[in-house]
C-alpha cells in the first residue's frame, strides 16, 4: 500500500528523536501504537459488520426465486396440521369394535 522502506522510517525516527527528545518519544510512540491498533480494530469491526450485511442481504435475496418459493409453498401444504388424516377403507373407526 504505502510504499516506504527502511530507510524512509529510519529517517522519521531520527526526526521524531530530534523533535521530541529521549524522554517523550516513548510515551509518544505508545500513544501511536495505541491509537492504531485501536483505528485497526475500528476498520476490522466495520469490514466485519459490512461483510455480514452483503451476507444476509444476498441470502434474503436468494429466498426470493420462484422455484423457491414454489417448493416452501408445497412443504407447507403437505404438512398442514389442521387437515384430518384419513382412515384406510377396511379398518374400523376407533372406539368401534370390529364384528
Amino acid at each position: 500500500m504505502f510504499d516506504i522502506g527502511f530507510s524512509e522510517l529510519l529517517l522519521v525516527g531520527l526526526v521524531a528523536l530530534l523533535v521530541l527528545g529521549p524522554e517523550r518519544l516513548p510515551i509518544a510512540a505508545r500513544n501511536a501504537g495505541l491509537w492504531l491498533g485501536r483505528a485497526k480494530r475500528a476498520m476490522n469491526m466495520l469490514k466485519a459488520q459490512v461483510t455480514q450485511e452483503l451476507d444476509t442481504e444476498y441470502l434474503s435475496k436468494g429466498l426470493e426465486h420462484p422455484p423457491l418459493r414454489q417448493l416452501e409453498q408445497q412443504l407447507r401444504d403437505g404438512i398442514r396440521l389442521d387437515t384430518p388424516v384419513s382412515q384406510p377403507e377396511n379398518s374400523a373407526p376407533s372406539g368401534h369394535p370390529t364384528p
